[in-house]
């Protein structure tokens, strides 16, 4: 399908600068751009494709001057990179949506289910599970006893919901996401000898939260391991039993969070993050990739970084000396000799 640059950036309340009928049907990163494909440029480091770039419309923000002459049709807006997401949110609305029962699928005759949904082949809805209307639950999902799942949430394949558990609306679980497995809880006895503690919590997920690919969120010991609502989780992310995060707190990838963990609102955490069991990160708190937390966190609204994890600054002050150990061993001993040879002297 094609679009005019004035139909873009009427739906964008966005300015035009070069020919407004330009004609689009397709989308390309600026570096490589082609006729007939929209673009867009939000960050700086990137500006230097804008001049050489094919695409014949490209979004920018509004204070963006050029060096330089432009070929592509510019649509100005307030932020190029949300205006750019809206657009591909609206392309991807615009997609026919699957929808029916498959016949291939094993549902429970106690299951509630809603309007229009979709369910996919190979699919196991065990009794009593309650499916709100126009969700998307693909193959080979299981949900198990007790579930819930909200209105327009979407399930891809292979995702597991273990029995008790709860997902909201409009939610996005990427395959092989696991809600709901067994805590890691053992007791020791006198002998050494671990007994498995019965985990008889659940998972609680509130409404527009995503969870990447082959995440796992372990259900409570007792009560509910919870993820507030707006919260982004990155692939194969671990999350333990009792476990809280604040709404809207984004996590990346191979970030592990330990059992009875606190998270605030609004914070941010880079990959391979470490948390330890039963501490208290607040809210807006910034992680660094690779940072491991041992204790909590007293101050909200910081950047922390490093193994163990200190406040960012600090870091980078640190990191200025340590990286040059070597030298500054070098220098010392060198300053050592010198001492003993002046001591010789005297």
């Amino acid at each position: 399908m094609n679009f005019s640059a004035k139909m873009i950036a009427g739906f964008l309340h966005g300015t035009i600068e070069g020919d407004p009928e330009t004609s689009i049907n397709d989308v390309a990163k600026i570096e490589e751009g082609r006729t007939g494909a929209l673009s867009f440029l939000a960050n700086p480091k990137y500006e230097k494709y804008i001049y050489t770039s094919a695409s014949s419309v490209i979004i920018v923000n509004h204070d963006f001057k050029p060096a330089r002459p432009v070929n592509a049709t510019l649509i100005r807006v307030e932020n190029a990179y949300e205006a750019f997401a809206a657009l591909l949110r609206l392309y991807e609305q615009s997609k026919p949506k699957k929808t029916g029962i498959s016949s291939h699928a094993a549902i429970s005759a106690s299951a509630s289910l809603g309007k229009d949904l979709y369910i996919g082949d190979f699919t196991i809805v065990e009794d009593h599970v309650e499916i709100g209307d126009m969700a998307m639950i693909h193959p080979q999902v299981f949900l198990g006893e007790n579930v819930k799942i909200g209105a327009g949430t979407i399930l891809y394949p292979g995702v597991k919901i273990y029995h008790d558990c709860v997902i909201g609306a409009n939610c996005i679980l990427h395959s092989g996401v696991v809600v709901g497995g067994d805590g890691f809880g053992f007791a020791a006895d006198d002998t050494n000898v671990y007994s498995k503690i019965p985990q008889l919590g659940n998972v609680v997920i509130e409404d527009n939260v995503e969870i990447g690919a082959n995440t796992t969120i372990d259900r409570a010991t007792m009560g509910s391991t919870i993820i507030r609502q707006g919260v982004k989780l990155d692939n194969l992310i671990m999350i333990a039993h009792n476990v809280e995060i604040g709404q809207n707190t984004v996590i990346a990838a191979q970030t592990g969070i330990s059992g009875s963990t606190k998270v605030g609102k609004n914070c941010v955490m880079g990959g391979q993050v470490g948390l330890a069991g039963h501490i208290n990160i607040p809210e807006g708190v910034m992680i660094g990739a690779q940072a491991g937390i041992g204790g909590s966190v007293k101050e909200g609204g910081v950047a922390i970084i490093g193994s163990p994890a200190f406040d960012v600054k600090d870091y980078y002050r640190s990191y200025a000396v340590f990286r040059k150990l070597p030298e500054l061993r070098k220098q010392i001993m060198e300053l050592e000799n010198e001492v003993k040879d002046l001591k010789k002297k005297g």
